[in-house]
């Protein structure tokens, strides 16, 4: 099936921008693209949604009690658990 489109002025920058940045090589690329974003974007459930919005909501409780930490530490952390996740699944 072929459809053929017409599109304003401004979405027709839009796609010709995604063109232009080397990302994708026709307009055909950028729309089957977003429509796939916005189909995987559609599949999430409500509770996945809420689940991310609480992980969000806690991160900025975190930064907003300070408990934040910097470069090293972070890169510390991340190690550790990366090591752990790794050991647990036999690596």
């Amino acid at each position: 099936m072929s459809m053929q489109l017409t599109l304003p002025s401004d979405v027709e920058a839009l796609v010709q921008k995604r063109i232009d940045s080397g990302d994708f090589t026709n307009a055909e690329d950028v729309v089957r693209r977003a429509l796939e974003v916005l189909d995987a974007e559609e599949s999430w459930s409500e509770t996945e949604r809420q689940a991310l919005d609480e992980k969000i909501d806690r991160a900025l409780a975190e930064v907003a009690a300070g408990q934040t930490h910097g470069p090293e530490d972070a890169r510390r952390i991340l190690a550790t658990r990366r090591a752990s996740h790794l050991a647990n699944q036999g690596r």
